[in-house]
Parts: structure tokens; sequence; C-alpha cells
């Protein structure tokens, strides 16, 4: 008698996270299913660059929308369950708090009341944020399972909400139900209106004659703990390959300035800029006194988590975490992505 594959459900399927775990379970037999919004423009360009598309079995509906996401669930009855959807963006959050509310947590909590109800032996990952531990008022170098969360904005608040409601299901009914604290992770599938994305194509663009105009930044005094989107997928499938559920933190445990990174991608390319000014004053200029990058009072949140550095020990031990790709090879992997899709040939790196 042929064995059955395991099954596995995806929300967010299309996005950088959602694209390399679909793959990552497909290489390894899973029958995977994927939630798609409607709405979305070009849905599948990820899927279709990893050259998975064809392999997924597609169910169309929002986050919002409970009643499909209870019909799915019952029919499908998936052996994992990655949650991995949401209104992802934080300023867009202070603009529209209701609909990330419902996308980021009441949605979560549909998840967690179906599993309960029709599928007791799915097993549950939740994407938790690294804007959950916020402002960090008690000044803590490094952040983990047990660092004191002060979430700032609408989407953050969202983010802990959700958290708290895996870690009650997991106590009160003995759901497997576990939440990855992953912190930033990027990838060439990035989307456009994150950062490292903006920066690298940018400054790409820049170098190759295309982008005319300045590249315009917010808060470049903000730190961040960056980390590859490949390796972190890997973690969100071994945290739901335990014997028990629990939450862990997923970094690199090494922090850059969204200046210091710029910089980087400024040397990778041969571009050569000088700093001057201070405030919204501040700009980088080229030995011509062109100037490539300016700041931008729109793009300051009307609060920033200015510092963001994850402690990742518990991860180390207990899943056999180790990040296989540093910043250099992230940058570089986005740098030969951006010049592939201009369609030149990259010699620089």
């Amino acid at each position: 008698m042929r064995k059955q594959k395991k099954t596995a459900l995806i929300s967010g399927i299309t996005g950088q996270d959602g694209s390399y775990l679909a793959k990552y379970l497909v290489d390894k037999g899973y029958k995977v299913y994927g939630l798609v919004r409607r709405t979305s423009l070009d849905p599948m360009i990820r899927l279709d660059f990893l050259k998975v598309k064809n392999k997924i079995n597609f169910l169309y509906c929002d986050l919002s929308e409970t009643s499909r996401i209870s019909d799915f669930i019952k029919k499908i009855k998936p052996d994992l369950l990655f949650n991995l959807g949401a209104q992802s963006f934080v300023t867009y959050s202070y603009e529209n708090p209701v609909y990330t509310d419902q996308v980021n947590n009441l949605a979560v909590i549909n998840f967690l009341e179906n599993i309960r109800i029709h599928s007791r032996n799915t097993r549950f990952y939740q994407a938790s944020s690294s804007e959950m531990y916020g402002s960090n008022i008690k000044n803590e170098k490094k952040l983990n399972e047990k660092s004191y969360f002060n979430p700032i904005s609408p989407y953050s608040i969202a983010k802990l909400s959700a958290y708290h409601y895996v870690r009650l299901y997991r106590n009160s009914y003995n759901i497997f139900a576990s939440n990855g604290i992953l912190f930033n992770h990027e990838s060439p599938l990035r989307g456009d209106h994150f950062v490292t994305k903006k920066i690298i194509k940018g400054l790409v663009e820049i170098k190759l004659g295309i982008k005319k105009d300045t590249l315009k930044l917010g808060n470049i005094y903000s730190k961040r703990d960056w980390g590859h989107a490949r390796d972190y997928v890997k973690m969100m499938y071994k945290i739901l390959k335990q014997k028990r559920s629990d939450d862990f933190v997923i970094s690199s445990e090494k922090q850059y300035s969204i200046k210091q990174f710029t910089d980087l991608v400024c040397k990778k390319l041969s571009i050569k800029i000088f700093w001057k000014g201070e405030g919204l004053n501040e700009k980088a200029i080229d030995k011509s006194g062109k100037t490539i990058i300016e700041i931008s009072k729109r793009l300051f949140r009307p609060q920033d988590v200015t510092y963001l550095l994850g402690d990742s020990r518990k991860a180390k031990k207990v899943l056999n975490w180790k990040p296989k790709k540093n910043i250099d090879y992230l940058i570089d992997d986005m740098i030969k992505f951006e010049f592939m899709e201009n369609n030149v040939n990259n010699k620089m790196l």
C-alpha cells in the first residue's frame, strides 16, 4: 500500500518566507497547500522563481474569511500549519489598525480554534516578530524568549496578542502550537518596500545609471539583526518537529544600523560615498559632490524601534540552530539578483 504524503498548509505562501518554506517542504516530500488572497496582483512570482509553483495546491481566501479557513482545515486536516500570512507593514498598521488586528491577531485565534475543534493532531507554527520587543525600555543588550515585550505599533501589538493566544491554546488545550520570534531576515525575494531591498535595488540602479534621482531613507540609525530567509524557514520546520511545542528566538546575533548596511552595499558596488550633515539634513554624496542618498522625514515612523539584537542560545541548544549565511552572503545574494533582474552580468562580486 502506497504511503500517504504528509500535508502542510501555509498561509502567506506567496511571500518571501512562504515561498522558501514551500520549496523546502516540497523537497522533503510534503503535499503543500497554500492560502492565497484573491486580490494579489502577481502572487506567484516568487514561487515561479523557485520553480515550485506547479507543485502547490492553492486555496483562495483572505485570512479574515473565517468560515472558509474553517472549511479548509476540516477538509485537509494538515499535519503542519504555518501561519506566515500577515499585514506586515509597520507604517501601514498606523493607517489601518483594524485590518491589521483582523489579519495579525484574530486570524490566528481562528486557526487555533479550528485546530482545537476539527484537527487536534495539526502542529501549528505562528510567525511572531521581534517588533514585539518595541522600545526595549529595560535596555537589554540581547533579547531572548524571557525578555520584556513593549510593542509600540498597531502591528506589534497585534503580533504580541497572537503570540499570547498561541501560548494560551498550548497550555489550556494541549495543542501543539509554537511561536517563532524571528528577527529580521532578508533575501532576493524580499518585497520592494522593505528597507534592505529598497537600499540594494536603489543602489544597483544608481550604479547602472537606471535610477536618476536620489535614494531616500528614513531613520538610518535604527539597528537591526539581519539573517537570510533560507536559514530561517528551516528553523520553522524544526520548531514543529520537536517532541513538544515551545517558543524560540531565531536571530543572527549580529547587529548593524541601516547606515552601516548601506555602507556595506556601497562598498560591494564600488560606489564611494561620503556622509555629511546631521538629522534630516544628513546625506551621502559621491566624489563629484552629487547627492546619492538623502533623509526623508516622510519615511520616519510615528514611533520607531531603534534597537534589535537577538539571543538565540535556546534555539542553538534545542534546535541545533546555526545560521549558515552571514551578512556578506546576504548582500551578495541580493545584489546578484538585482543585476540578473536588469539583465546585467555581474562580475563585481
